[in-house]
């Protein structure tokens, strides 16, 4: 269990690693890199755009790794993922900008944000299916938590990596554009070599072993064989839709967070780039304490008021959180943060056992796959898109306003749900 544990959190280290990396350059030198000719706005906008696009493609990497997973394995497949995650980042660091090669250089970097976004979509459901069904009874949230961590650790990660290459270079030195932001991007090979070594090292789960035992035996039988993609849909579609609506807030507030509020607290606020990410820095090791103290709790009092404890507390912090932020402080800026990325992790700790818990063994990797990822389209790909337009046009308070009617959703989706912590995998 022990071993399980900490593959599963190495293992979404490294792809949150690799995820973040790339939302953290988008905020900082993408635009300049990429998208030179569009000016600062519309360059922001544009390289936002394809950060939007790897939540698009983690629906349809659900549903493909999703489909292995279900038929293969978890371990398999997730070996698959993070070798697909590790290529794709590499290239990225090695991808010259427009100025060498024109418009065909951002065309390249949206394809490999795809492959980014695909990875990423098949990662996160095999990760908490490995250890929830591993776990005892009783303690599916204690361990479905050490995948959950993987995005905290991976934000320290990147943040640090990003803030030592700039000191190093010169934050605002021409290196830095040049070359200095590629470092991170090519060091993430070296975190997937551990990360392979560590997930040959683990065994299939018991549970898939049995379920796969069974699916051999109705083989003989001549038992119809179905997609695990079609089994999701026709008998849990109400589950996928309400899970998904239930985590489209953690997402927003996700985007914010991580990406969004490193680029406002940089071109609109004035900060230095080493003082927004060390902030970063900090506020990773506050998401990191609430999804520890959430996981926990879901397994006393369960997944679902857990996760109803954030979103009423998403929709009050969305409409406070840019006033705050406007007042121009960095006191003011380090609160934004930190209580963004608290609520997130507050809501992010019980999901990694109330996913696996709602869906049935046989297409378990899908349908919790699925309800992720569209959550990941609804509260990952939407504000991107939107956010800053919505800024321009009507001032901060309209995006505080967007995030609380995304909280307002959230609440009604998880009211609707069924409590599942005392459920049988």
């Amino acid at each position: 269990m022990r071993r399980v544990a900490i593959a599963s959190c190495i293992g979404t280290t490294i792809e949150f690693y690799d995820f973040f990396i790339y939302g953290t350059a988008a905020a900082l030198v993408f635009p300049t890199v990429f998208f030179p000719a569009l000016g600062a706005t519309a360059g922001t906008v544009a390289s936002f755009a394809t950060f939007a696009v790897a939540f698009i493609a983690r629906p349809v990497g659900a549903m493909l790794f999703g489909h292995f997973g279900d038929r293969i394995g978890r371990k398999k497949t997730l070996i698959s993922t993070l070798l697909l995650m590790g290529i794709s980042t590499l290239l990225i660091g090695l991808l010259p900008g427009a100025a060498t090669i024109g418009v065909a250089a951002p065309i390249i970097l949206v394809l490999l944000r795809f492959g980014q976004g695909f990875a990423v979509g098949g990662e996160w459901a095999g990760a908490t299916l490995l250890t929830a069904e591993y776990a005892p009874p009783g303690k599916r949230g204690l361990y479905a938590m050490f995948p959950q961590l993987g995005p905290a650790i991976a934000f320290v990660l990147s943040s640090s990596t990003f803030l030592i290459t700039g000191a190093v270079l010169g934050d605002t030195n021409q290196a830095f554009l040049d070359y200095g932001w590629r470092i991170p991007f090519l060091f993430s090979i070296v975190l997937v070599g551990i990360g392979l070594y560590m997930r040959l090292a683990i065994e299939e789960t018991p549970v898939f072993k049995a379920e796969q035992a069974e699916r051999v035996a109705e083989q003989k039988n001549e038992a119809p064989r179905t997609l695990p993609f079609l089994d999701a849909w026709r008998f849990q579609t109400k589950e996928i839709l309400l899970s998904a609506g239930a985590l489209a807030c953690l997402f927003a507030f996700f985007y914010m967070g991580t990406a969004f509020l490193t680029s406002y607290g940089t071109k609109t606020l004035g900060f230095s780039r080493p003082f927004v990410l060390s902030v970063g820095i900090a506020s990773a090791f506050v998401f990191g304490a609430a999804i520890i103290v959430s996981a926990l709790y879901s397994d006393r009092i369960g997944r679902r008021k857990v996760i109803m404890i954030s979103c009423g507390l998403a929709v009050v912090w969305a409409l406070i959180l840019f006033p705050l932020l406007d007042t121009g402080t960095p006191i003011a800026f380090i609160l934004g943060m930190f209580g963004t990325l608290m609520i997130f992790g507050i809501a992010y700790g019980p999901c990694g056992a109330l996913l696996p818990e709602m869906f049935q063994t046989r297409y378990r990797y899908t349908g919790a796959g699925l309800g992720y990822n569209l959550a990941g389209v609804l509260g990952g790909a939407v504000p991107p898109l939107i956010a800053a337009p919505l800024a321009s046009a009507y001032g901060s308070m309209a995006i505080g306003i967007m995030l609380a009617i995304l909280g307002v959703v959230s609440l009604v989706c998880t009211w609707a749900l069924v409590e599942t912590k005392d459920h049988a995998l």
